[in-house]
């Protein structure tokens, strides 16, 4: 095997697939009460009319969504001098997409190991990978939080918000506010921020060979010397940003398509609110957030739209078919030809 298809599978111990295999069971279980709850043959019947044609056009949303991040992605890595082709670039950005979807709260964590996934398979450095990898997920942010405000902002004028649906638009606002000042912050005070952690560090130092503080010490050099490289080319990351502004409304299509495919549409701006507001509700310790996601679109369709609970049910399910069981095939299929590239 070479060492790019031992990047992919590094994770892949015991313990971790067992997570993974529970976590998967746990959510199939979710979701069948949930569909039982809502009636099943009720959900059946709304199916039954789904035109596979709008399925197929959400699940090729999904397909451009990804190549966009992954330029977003490609930008920045060019920033920090990683000289790699799109064609490969994309390969490897499926990849990791596939360990995010199936390790539980990946979406929630998983730059650390997107960055040794990509410094492994494009040579580059684990400090320059991982820079651009946080970079990029922070510009990802930004077209997050933008259309979440327009589907917020429409739903204020339009209607009264359900109660139901506070906590998510405060949870949304409160994360548009946070993220971007604990980025700043962070990145003000990265210098006695990490003398911080290197004093806490030293004691475990001092006990085991197994940590160095000199080489966490020039770790932490070149990945501060890594930031730095991309805060200095505001075009560049203006050009990045802008191919996040293009995956993020991909990103939400498929759930306009999914409406489509059981012949209910959904008003776009409403979407551009559900999408951000799902995700943000579907945080939960589970593959890709598998269960908890559809639970909140049910819960988030019937809030906001006219839609009953049975097809609420049958858009969440073809939206997650078009969005994130599409995109861990693809991205299974990615790491397979990461394991078997020489």
């Amino acid at each position: 095997m070479t060492d790019d298809g031992a990047a992919v599978l590094d994770f892949a111990d015991r313990a971790t697939l067992l997570k993974i295999g529970l976590g998967f069971a746990v959510s199939v279980v979710l979701l069948y009460l949930l569909a039982v709850g809502v009636g099943l043959d009720a959900i059946k019947d709304v199916l039954a009319r789904a035109d596979p044609r709008w399925l197929a056009l959400g699940a090729l949303s999904t397909a451009v969504c990804l190549l966009a991040w992954a330029k977003a992605w490609d930008v920045v890595l060019g920033v920090v001098g990683v000289d790699v082709s799109f064609r490969q670039l994309v390969v490897t950005y499926y990849a990791a997409t596939f360990a995010n979807y199936v390790t539980p709260l990946g979406q929630a964590g998983g730059e650390p190991f997107i960055a040794y996934v990509l410094s492994r398979d494009t040579g580059a450095s684990y400090e320059d990978s991982l820079a651009s990898v946080v970079t990029a997920d922070l510009l990802n942010l930004m077209p997050f939080f933008s259309f979440a405000a327009i589907g917020f902002a429409t739903l204020v004028v339009r209607t009264t918000l359900p109660d139901k649906v506070e906590p998510l638009a405060a949870g949304l606002v409160v994360l548009a506010v946070g993220i971007p000042a604990l980025a700043a912050g962070g990145w003000r005070y990265r210098y006695p921020l990490g003398r911080l952690f290197l004093r806490l560090v030293a004691p475990i130092s001092r006990r085991t060979s197994l940590v160095s503080l000199e080489s966490i010490r020039e770790r932490m050099t070149d990945l501060n010397e890594a930031f730095q490289r991309i805060a200095t080319e505001p075009r560049s990351l203006g050009y990045a940003l802008g191919f996040s502004y293009v995956g993020w409304v991909f990103f939400a299509l498929p759930l306009y398509f999914a409406g489509l495919t059981i012949g209910v549409p959904i008003d776009l701006l409403l979407v551009f609110f559900i999408v951000p507001a799902s995700t943000l509700a579907g945080m939960v310790p589970s593959p890709g957030g598998l269960g908890g996601v559809e639970v909140a679109l049910v819960a988030l369709l019937v809030a906001l739209t006219s839609l009953t609970g049975a097809g609420a049910y049958a858009v969440a399910i073809v939206y997650r078919l078009a969005s994130y069981w599409f995109a861990l095939g693809a991205g299974g299929a990615a790491a397979l030809f990461v394991i078997r590239r020489s």
